[in-house]
């Protein structure tokens, strides 16, 4: 059968998977009548309510006799890591473009990667039904953006379409016909994107993705570059070097055929599929027939840049609101996490039964800790650190790439906190509508916690992108929190009367009612130290009533706390105790007698 084999690049809300949804329905990979969920690629909860793909996923569209095979990757930096490998996989791209935001930082990095291997991409400009979009400018800049890329002339001689993914069309024109639906896209594929090229030999597949199937085990997808495989063939994995890592036999090979994974009785080189029956094969390993020596070339995996440490919830409220509390539940929720998501690196601390999990960055590990709460987990979590690399005598640490649209007259504020972040400009310029493209190389651990308060400097207009950039060395000390914390003194529940005798003291986190216990964070100190309150200490009663005495107590709204914001909130001494109903802040030590005892042996160490 004629085969075609292509990724889906965008930034992050451009469109990716909507468009997906519209090739599925066009092509007839879902019936007239079925009822099928917008955003069909976006399977996991979480994604569904960000809005964004954090798995990259397969599917297949037959089109006139031809299987299009497409792979819809994350446009998230926290993912990157998957996005190069799947273009290993595939024979082009298609560029997909918002027609008013133009190319963004993670445009730019995919497609360099896509050019880098000399795939020729198709560009398509979406929602050039926005009332903002500005198209021809759009097509000059991702022209500049192939060009600064290093785009051969071949590569940058890229064909166009225009349209609306959401409305279901795209056109040689911005201005349609709207009426052919996909058609103009389906043929330019046909015409656009070559057939799969085939190698000599014996059966070769590249490990590209990884998942942990309950039924199936590990299961690994990947595209078959040479020979064939069928159920029950020996077969050999291989590691980058060359090692083998073990033999074994295929149990069961699935195509993606729509959006349903079947078996097959046979895979084909060129096609896309995933191969269950081996324990260790591994993403960027090759899976050949066993007279295979040399592997396939394939993508380092990226190093994790920012770990925490996940702890058994020891508060006095452990156990009452989640029913996976036990560190062995925690240990096997975490390794089965790491065994189908190959950036998370999972290890035992050292002398504890806690577990440091390092990760690309606070999206990612937030998302993890977010779906293990809703799966009925109570955990601690310790502050965010950077993971460091030493290099002879030299203290290496992450730099970011980050780019910043900002409203011109809120650029000052941005510079300047980036400035105190350790952050270097640069560069500056217009990006039309009285905003500024600011960009700059940041450390990792200055830009913990900094996406909050960019929103409230800029009043919600700010837009940030990061990328990872390089290991740099150490840039110096990054100035943390500078107020201190009001920590409760008592057990029970926060009486709104006491609450709003100590509002003097700084704003609170908890509403009245909530419980409370020894050592939890309850507010804001306006000063640099930590204090310790009583929320719960009622009215004292006298038997005179008065008017103005009894008065309705009216208290400040409480900060929020979001799992993002707690993360980045905490310090070294503090963490973040997470529940299936509940965020809450808590010291570390939560005696104060054992915490002042701590504090003064680490005073005396120094």
């Amino acid at each position: 059968m004629n085969m075609r084999n292509i990724a889906i690049i965008a930034h992050v809300d451009h469109g990716k998977t909507t468009l997906v949804d519209q090739l599925l329905r066009q092509s007839g990979a879902f019936r007239e009548n079925q009822r099928v969920a917008e955003r069909v690629m976006d399977s996991n909860d979480l994604e569904k309510e960000r809005g964004i793909t954090i798995m990259a996923k397969a599917t297949s569209v037959d089109w006139k006799g031809t299987r299009i095979n497409i792979v819809d990757t994350p446009g998230h930096a926290d993912f990157g890591g998957e996005v190069e490998r799947i273009l290993s996989m595939v024979d082009s791209a298609i560029v997909l473009v918002d027609a008013a935001e133009g190319p963004m930082p993670q445009t730019k990095f995919v497609v360099g990667k896509a050019l880098k291997i000399g795939l020729k991409p198709i560009v398509c400009i979406n929602k050039v039904d926005r009332p903002d979009a500005r198209v021809t400018e759009v097509v000059n800049e991702v022209f500049d953006l192939f060009a600064a890329l290093d785009a051969t002339d071949e590569q940058l001689d890229f064909p166009i379409l225009y349209g609306s993914g959401r409305n279901g069309w795209m056109a040689d024109a911005p201005e349609g016909p709207s009426d052919q639906g996909m058609t103009a896209l389906f043929e330019l594929v046909l015409r656009h994107v070559p057939a799969p090229k085939i190698e000599e030999g014996s059966f070769r597949m590249l490990g590209t993705l990884l998942e942990a199937n309950p039924y199936l085990g590990r299961l690994v997808t990947g595209r078959v570059f040479a020979g064939s495989i069928k159920p029950n063939q020996p077969v050999k994995v291989l590691d980058r070097t060359g090692k083998v890592v073990e033999q074994g036999r295929v149990s069961k090979i699935l195509a993606f055929r729509g959006i349903e994974r079947q078996p097959i009785d046979e895979a084909e080189a060129g096609d896309i599929v995933a191969i269950a029956g081996l324990e260790k094969f591994n993403v960027a390993d090759t899976l050949g027939a066993l007279d295979v020596t040399e592997p396939l070339q394939a993508q380092p995996i990226d190093p994790p840049t920012l770990s925490m440490t996940f702890m058994v919830n020891d508060s006095p409220l452990a156990g009452t609101e989640g029913d996976k509390v036990t560190s062995r539940v925690i240990r096997d929720r975490l390794l089965r996490e790491a065994e189908g998501n190959v950036a998370l690196r999972v290890e035992p601390a050292p002398n504890s039964d806690s577990y440091i999990v390092s990760g690309r960055g606070e999206l990612q590990l937030g998302i993890l800790i977010e779906t293990m709460r809703r799966e009925g987990f109570e955990l601690s979590i310790s502050r965010p650190r950077v993971v460091f690399q030493r290099e002879g005598d030299e203290i290496m640490e992450p730099i970011e790439e980050v780019i910043i649209d900002v409203d011109e007259e809120h650029s000052g504020v941005v510079v300047q906190k980036m400035a105190e972040r350790k952050a270097e400009m640069l560069e500056m310029r217009p990006s039309g509508g009285n905003r500024l493209r600011l960009v700059f190389h940041a450390p990792t651990r200055g830009l913990i916690g900094y996406q909050g308060e960019l929103a409230t400097d800029t009043r919600g207009t700010a837009i940030m992108n990061r990328l990872f950039h390089e290991y740099a060395p150490y840039r110096g000390e990054v100035q943390g929190r500078r107020n201190g914390v009001l920590i409760s003194n008592e057990q029970g529940e926060a009486v709104a009367y006491a609450m709003w005798k100590l509002e003097d003291r700084g704003p609170m986190m908890i509403e009245p009612g909530w419980k409370v216990y020894r050592g939890m964070i309850v507010g804001e100190h306006t000063r640099d130290n930590d204090l310790e309150i009583n929320v719960l200490k009622g009215k004292q009663l006298t038997n005179i009533r008065t008017q103005s005495k009894d008065e309705a107590v009216r208290l400040t709204p409480p900060i929020r706390m979001t799992l993002e914001k707690a993360l980045a909130y905490i310090q070294d001494d503090e963490r973040v105790e997470v529940t299936p109903k509940s965020i809450r802040l808590r010291k570390a030590i939560l005696d104060p007698n054992e915490r002042k005892r701590f504090e003064r042996s680490k005073e005396g160490t120094i």
